[in-house]
């Protein structure tokens, strides 16, 4: 036999497509060629793949070897393909039992000794695998997190000496069980019961993650902002199967490691205000997921909003609005999830506070400009965080509700929306908004009165119906209130700021 046949797969992104691995022995001087659009890493598995093989004890075969990674227009990358390519060569130089290689996708990096060394993004391979119904060989150092995925078949391998008795079913590779999402917890994180007062922006925290809505914090330093921002995930409801696999799949491919110990609990990015465009939405030649798309399912945070740069913050309208973010290349194009819920926090003027006679009108609203209104008009809920009163510590110390109290609440009210329309409030279409947001004639002609005052947008008009029938569900009232529409309209905060300075500086 002088050509064997192995698969694996590539890494497009957060897609795995399959790589037949053809290895040709062929007589004439000694040559060594890899061809099949190969990167600089895959072209120097040549020299990781012999010496694996000579100090494994096996003999390299002196024949002039082609191998070949089909299709030939798919670029391949990285040092996953040097252990199909080794095991390819000593299948075609009769060094391994003849197997049923068609059974099994390999996929690994080998050491010079012949161990094998982790690879990226193995939950989207395990994800493939699955669908084609394959058996999974890779290192030892992903299997567990691969075994993540459901109903896949993974074989752990840490040498390569060990394929031998496998293939001659003298002892089989280790078989990794796939671990169930019971056997998972919850990372134990901050305890909103931490934060003294603020009974206003619990409110509204609780509110966006009941619906899902994106949340702005308006207030001077030390209100506790951040710290109210950074609570959210412990009352967001756990992930669920399908969303962590989504989520780990993102993280797998970006070198990664997932803690079992927060496996269930919704991602928090908090990216700083001097990051890039590319870092928050992702970029390079080889396109990678940026920050949104590592929140994916979670939360991204951005303190100090008004510091971030215009045009960085402008990026991220889009794929607010859509979910996703798509990275276009002159020779690829790349489609990420970001189906994140957006936290900021600001101060309400250069100086920290509204009062203290430090900046003028203009100089405020040149401030708050930073901020383009398209970018504005996607946040749901704003609302102003104050200095706390004196003697609140004293008051109100130890008596807040924690975290997992209100969490189960949360999970209420976001199965109820699943059950109805199956997904949170916060992504409801014009349709369906429509449909499940439907106002009595009075309350109708009441809130077109106000959008009409209030000079908002037909996107803001949705969002308050969005927030109205979250509201609802919170209360477990079937249809939208006249109360709901004026708390809804009450989180508008960064419009009142707006029209006061505008007043101001016109008189």
């Amino acid at each position: 036999m002088t050509l064997a046949c192995v698969f694996s797969r590539a890494r497009v992104g957060l897609e795995s497509p399959l790589v037949t691995v053809e290895v040709h022995l062929a007589n004439g001087l000694p040559a060594f060629n890899i061809v099949g659009l190969p990167e600089t890493s895959v072209r120097e598995a040549k020299d990781r793949v012999r010496s694996a093989i000579i100090n494994c004890g096996y003999e390299f075969p002196a024949k002039r070897i082609t191998v070949n990674l089909a299709p030939a227009d798919l670029p391949k990358e990285g040092g996953r393909f040097d252990l199909p390519i080794a095991l390819g060569i000593l299948a075609a130089a009769a060094q391994l039992p003849n197997a049923d290689l068609n059974q099994y996708e390999f996929a690994g990096e080998l050491a010079l000794s012949g161990e094998l060394r982790a690879i990226i993004g193995e939950i989207p391979m395990a994800m493939a695998c699955k669908e084609s119904g394959r058996t999974l060989v890779i290192p030892s150092e992903n299997a567990e997190q691969a075994s993540w995925v459901p109903q896949v078949k993974i074989l752990s391998l840490s040498h390569l000496n060990q394929l031998f008795p496998h293939f001659l079913k003298q002892q089989s590779l280790p078989l990794v069980q796939a671990r169930v999402l019971q056997e998972y917890k919850t990372e134990s994180i901050n305890d909103i019961a931490d934060v003294v007062g603020q009974p206003l922006a619990k409110r509204a925290l609780e509110l966006a993650a009941s619906g899902g809505h994106n949340l702005l914090f308006i207030g001077p330093p030390g209100t506790g902002k951040t710290m109210l921002a950074s609570r959210l995930p412990g009352i967001l409801p756990p992930m669920t199967e399908q969303e962590a696999l989504s989520s780990a799949a993102i993280q797998s491919i970006c070198h990664k490691n997932i803690n079992p110990e927060s496996w269930l609990t919704r991602p928090f990015r908090a990216p700083h205000h001097t990051a890039s465009s590319a870092a928050l939405v992702g970029g390079g030649s080889h396109p990678q997921p940026g920050e949104i798309s590592l929140a994916h399912n979670g939360v991204l945070f951005l303190d100090e909003l008004p510091e971030f740069e215009r045009k960085v913050l402008d990026v991220l309208r889009e794929p607010m609005e859509s979910g996703e973010v798509t990275i276009s290349r002159a020779l690829i194009k790349q489609t990420f999830p970001a189906q994140f819920q957006l936290v900021a926090a600001m101060n309400p003027s250069p100086t920290g506070f509204y009062n203290d006679k430090r900046s003028t009108p203009e100089q405020v609203l040149r401030y708050l400009n930073r901020l383009s209104g398209p970018f504005l008009d996607r946040i749901d809920i704003q609302i102003e965080v104050t200095r706390l009163p004196r003697g609140m510590w004293a008051n109100d110390e130890g008596k807040g509700e924690s975290s997992s109290t209100i969490q189960k609440r949360v999970g209420l009210c976001h199965q109820k929306q699943i059950l109805r329309q199956g997904k949170p409030n916060a992504q409801l279409g014009s349709a369906e908004v429509r449909t499940f947001c439907q106002l009595s004639a009075d309350d109708n002609e009441f809130l077109e009165l106000a959008i009409e005052k209030l000079n908002l947008s037909t996107r803001a008009h949705h969002k308050i119906l969005k927030i109205s029938r979250t509201l609802a569900d919170m209360e477990a009232v079937e249809h939208i209130e006249h109360k709901h529409l004026i708390e809804a309209l009450s989180y508008r905060a960064m419009d009142r700021i707006l029209r006061h300075l505008t007043d101001a500086i016109s008189l």
